[in-house]
């Protein structure tokens, strides 16, 4: 399983994933999903994957192959962010029509999504998230984030403390969270955990943390979270208990 997600604000981006695949109880294994395609002074891109592992790693193989020979549509010749997705949707695509009927055959899954985000000279940055299917949705600013993989466990925290006025650093340390309360509800999600920031019109990855499981920093930000949610937990107001429910002959339910 994975867990990756992407957040744009008013002063830049955040993107993090796990880095976890597993295919079994006894088959864990660790596998890169976030990588860095930026060129420095004229784009900045990151991607996320997540899904079949064949799958990502095939687009991933073409994204290089068509930037090392030139090919006339590639991820450096994209005019914007909304043409790096659509030429990666085309790749999806490309791959589907490659190997789906084979795998198709033994009843094996085969689907994959990605996130992209940065910023190209000239343009603002953006968001993308790209479907199985080749199709693709940009981030706003009231869906300022993205996720991806196992979603369900850390979006409770993005939609509380997330938005698009939401400082940098701010939204890094959400996304943080984000992640540890997925490792902590799913074991098919864990570390190293991959971060990186981008602030807007650097057109560079200044800032990126890769996070061990045993990092000091990841220990103490989930104990002072948790320690946080268990003081604010103590604090709510005590609960205004009124209504009974004692069984009356008016309330015995009807058997007949």
């Amino acid at each position: 399983m994975t867990y990756c997600l992407g957040i744009t604000t008013s002063s830049g981006l955040i993107m993090a994933a796990d880095s976890r695949t597993n295919a079994g109880v006894d088959k864990v294994s660790t596998f890169q999903k976030l990588f860095d395609f930026s060129v420095p002074g004229e784009r900045a891109i990151v991607l996320c994957t997540s899904g079949s592992l064949s799958l990502s790693q095939g687009v991933l193989t073409l994204i290089r192959r068509d930037i090392k020979q030139q090919v006339e549509t590639n991820l450096y010749s994209c005019p914007t962010l909304y043409h790096v997705a659509s030429y990666m949707g085309s790749l999806i695509r490309k791959m589907h029509q490659q190997e789906g009927q084979w795998l198709k055959k033994d009843g094996v899954a085969f689907s994959c999504r990605f996130i992209v985000g940065g910023q190209i000279l000239g343009e603002e940055p953006e968001l993308y998230l790209i479907y199985n299917e080749g199709n693709f949705i940009h981030a706003t600013q009231e869906t300022p984030y993205f996720q991806i993989g196992e979603t369900k466990y850390g979006k409770p925290i993005l939609d509380r403390t997330v938005q698009y006025q939401t400082p940098l650093e701010t939204a890094a340390k959400c996304a943080l969270l984000s992640i540890d309360a997925t490792i902590k509800s799913n074991l098919s999600v864990g570390p190293p955990i991959l971060l990186v920031m981008y602030e807007t019109d650097s057109f560079e990855i200044k800032y990126h943390l890769k996070l061990s499981g045993e990092d000091p920093y990841l220990i103490d930000l989930s104990s002072r979270w948790q320690n946080a949610l268990k003081e604010a937990s103590e604090q709510m107001p005590d609960i205004p208990w009124r209504y009974s429910l004692k069984a009356t002959e008016d309330s015995q339910p009807n058997t007949d």
